[in-house]
């Protein structure tokens, strides 16, 4: 039995889910302790628990040691089922990452197709919101894939934090196999354009952020709109700005806050934007985090990105240590790094 320590790295909730996924795919059993040691709260909270719990239903795994605020597991995988699954959050809990840990079971592990409908948390800190997922994540999934294979992606509702409440829906239509993706330059920008939606918000704090965005980034201004929310579940605020390059697409996001001025929403993500453009890269931190675990699933690949994060090199290790797969990074410039990754899509299955 593979033994993991969720302190190593980051210390958070990726672990677990990756290993989860891996575990699933590879059939094999493994024992995590430490769960979220590097976190103010330590343990298994609400997402974390529907993670386990999906990987139950999908992969029908026995769990010892569920329970909230737990912070040791042990999963047994047995046999992996497609079909038509709900996973429901009960409040603004992650729905999205929810997705990441089920998606490559029911994409590479399943031969039938699967609808998940999930919800919770569409759009809350600390996790990639539905649009990125689709925009940004799956665009390049589908690369990998053949063809009519894949996932579409159902929107049906906001759920902002604390409130929750959002739905959406996806259909997987599994492949078996991925393919190789290299991704070592973003090509000529498309479209530059940004997105401010407000829900029992006013209007006009939508509208101050675009006008802070536009002019620091000096984008158009008409490419920037605001978005208000019919029958809204709750409060909330997002800020999206997408670049929609050649060969990728790459949102950045910045949430209001009670107490946060509209103009320090948009400097965050202007920020991040600068940096991005100033990098010359086609992968930002973000979705450099969420290409590993596909990449060393598949037939491996490479790209270019930004200084890697603690959540990147963490992935790595659970990657080496599920599949024996390698992930090299190189430095070539300032904040400009080279990612390689060997393919491990054999040992899937």
């Amino acid at each position: 039995m593979l033994q993991i320590d969720g302190s190593q790295g980051e210390g958070g909730g990726q672990i677990l889910r990756s290993a989860l996924s891996l575990s699933l795919l590879t059939k094999t059993p493994f024992r995590i302790a430490n769960i979220r040691a590097g976190r103010k709260r330590p343990g298994i909270l609400r997402q974390h628990f529907v993670c386990v719990e999906a990987a139950q239903t999908i992969g029908d795994a026995e769990v010892q040691g569920l329970d909230m605020c737990s912070t040791e597991l042990v999963v047994q995988p047995r046999t992996l089922t497609g079909g038509a699954h709900t996973f429901a959050l009960g409040g603004a809990g992650s729905t999205t990452r929810v997705f990441h840990t089920v998606l490559l079971q029911l994409l590479l592990g399943t031969s039938i197709p699967s609808t998940l409908r999930f919800e919770g948390g569409t759009h809350n800190p600390m996790a990639p919101p539905v649009d990125f997922l689709e925009a940004s994540f799956l665009a390049l999934l589908a690369r990998m894939l053949p063809a009519d294979t894949g996932v579409d992606v159902s929107f049906g509702r906001h759920g902002f934090y604390p409130a929750g409440g959002g739905a959406w829906s996806a259909t997987v239509r599994p492949a078996r196999s991925l393919g190789r993706l290299d991704l070592l330059e973003r090509g000529a920008i498309v479209e530059q354009r940004a997105l401010a939606i407000v829900s029992q918000i006013p209007r006009r704090v939508a509208e101050r952020e675009l006008d802070a965005l536009a002019a620091t980034l000096g984008w158009d201004r008409e490419a920037c709109r605001p978005r208000s929310i019919i029958d809204p579940r709750g409060p909330g605020n997002v800020l999206l700005a997408t670049v929609q390059s050649e060969h990728v697409t790459e949102v950045f996001v910045g949430f209001g806050q009670r107490g946060v001025r509209s103009e320090d929403v948009a400097a965050g993500v202007a920020a991040e934007v600068t940096r991005y453009l100033a990098a010359g890269v086609p992968v930002f931190e973000h979705l450099a985090d969420q290409l590993l675990l596909p990449l060393a699933l598949g037939a491996g690949g490479s790209f270019r990105t930004v200084r890697p994060t603690d959540h990147a090199r963490t992935q790595a290790e659970i990657l080496e240590a599920f599949l024996g797969a390698k992930v090299r990074f190189e430095e070539e410039a300032d904040d400009v790094w080279r990612v390689e990754v060997s393919g491990a899509g054999s040992q899937v299955g």
